[in-house]
């Protein structure tokens, strides 16, 4: 085959289909529009009336579980086969990720794996420096992206996904976990509360509100921790680390970290780099519940350590 021949047939990284793009508009617009809209009735109603302590804790533990099915199902482990679990442990995380609400899990990581292929160069889905003015960038980088409806070749990055039958057919009902979601913390609300106002509560702040802030800190992964921070190791990006983000996106902001070794489970890699991700994935593995976990040597990140 000629060198015409095989650039012919190379698969492209995204997929040129206006009819494959509908579904996919309206979720964008969708799943971001209605959580702000959430949180402007939440904070107007909360300026009335106050918010509760079940609606806090629905909105906590909603952002939690549905934080670690991002950073730990969706990232670490799909994403990175940073470790390895039951078949099990692998539906529920993939589950809590998908409640998120920041797209199928199989798109999902096969965008992240784009991601760290073509990082901060042509072909990055969201990277904040291929565009003529920084604060664009960061737009791009943050929601800009989801909206240019730039469809990732999920057969090119994600074709072990596709072919794992529990991911595919939780992928298959990605709309039903969205509605999971919004049910949970709706109708333990209103179980507890004894009251419809206690049902909203729940579904605003477990559910619209936890969508919106759980979607921003991760979208901040892309933006500010490839824009703002401090670099620790040499990588072909920019990517950088971010102390202040840490908790909120549960270690994913240690951001240069994961670049310099996608395949560690672990992203604090230092004493004081909190890391919740991390702590819970080695927790799960003195259980017995995850093994086979990839941890970062001394000496890769001496190699990989700017001075």
């Amino acid at each position: 085959m000629t060198n015409l021949e095989t650039a012919k047939y190379k698969p492209k990284i995204t997929i040129s289909s206006e009819s494959l793009k509908m579904l996919p508009r309206l979720h964008a617009y969708g799943i971001v529009i209605i959580p702000i809209l959430g949180l402007i009735f939440a904070i107007a109603y909360a300026t009335q009336s106050g918010v509760s302590r079940i609606a806090i804790s629905l909105f906590l533990v909603m952002w939690m579980t549905s934080g670690i099915g991002i950073e730990v199902g969706f990232h670490r482990y799909l994403s990175h086969n940073a470790f390895q679990t039951s078949k099990p442990i692998r539906a529920i995380l993939t589950i809590l990720g998908a409640m998120a609400g920041q797209g199928p899990p199989i798109y999902w990581v096969a965008t992240h794996r784009r991601h760290h292929q073509y990082s901060d160069v042509e072909g990055d889905a969201h990277s904040p420096h291929l565009h003529d003015h920084p604060w664009r960038g960061l737009w791009h980088a943050h929601l800009g992206w989801i909206f240019d409806l730039e469809l990732t070749n999920t057969y090119l990055f994600a074709k072990d996904l596709i072919k794992d039958p529990i991911v595919a057919k939780i992928n298959q009902y990605y709309f039903a976990w969205i509605f999971l979601g919004l049910a949970l913390p709706t109708l333990i609300g209103g179980l507890i509360a004894g009251s419809l106002a206690g049902a909203l509560s729940g579904f605003f702040w477990g559910g619209l509100v936890r969508i919106f802030v759980a979607q921003h800190v991760t979208y901040a992964v892309n933006s500010i921790c490839h824009f703002y921070g401090k670099r620790s190791f040499k990588t072909a990006d920019q990517s950088t680390n971010n102390f202040w983000l840490a908790i909120p996106t549960w270690g994913g902001s240690w951001h240069n970290n994961h670049h310099a070794f996608p395949d560690s489970a672990i992203n604090g890699l230092e004493w004081w780099q909190i890391d919740p991700s991390g702590w819970l994935i080695e927790a799960m593995e003195k259980i017995g519940l995850v093994w086979e976990v990839r941890k970062t040597n001394p000496e890769r990140i001496a190699a990989k350590k700017l001075i």
